[in-house]
């Protein structure tokens, strides 16, 4: 799931591990976002002291932990409508 082939190392790892030990791992490799990269133990820093079961609970960690370089369009939802006042708020337009 993630680039630079980050995923395979992380399944590869030994678990149970804690934060601290993927961070000495792996914590210079980068992560390919669609708005940038981030590096891997950046990510991993925002966890404060978690311990991982398995694999799987690492990578949904990184995944809630990325940056908003991660995602599309900040402040973005085609659901609801935009706040009055929002910095979001598309500019005005006459037809």
């Amino acid at each position: 799931m993630f680039r630079n082939r980050t995923s395979e190392f992380i399944d590869a790892h030994e678990y149970p591990a804690t934060t601290e030990e993927l961070i000495e791992a792996y914590g210079d490799r980068d992560l390919d976002l669609p708005n940038g990269s981030e590096q891997l133990g950046d990510v991993l820093g925002r966890l404060e002291g978690e311990t991982f079961e398995s694999a799987d609970d690492a990578q949904l960690a990184v995944y809630s932990a990325v940056s908003d370089k991660a995602v599309g369009r900040v402040g973005y939802s085609d659901r609801d409508p935009t706040p009055l006042g929002s910095p979001y708020a598309p500019v005005p337009m006459s037809f």
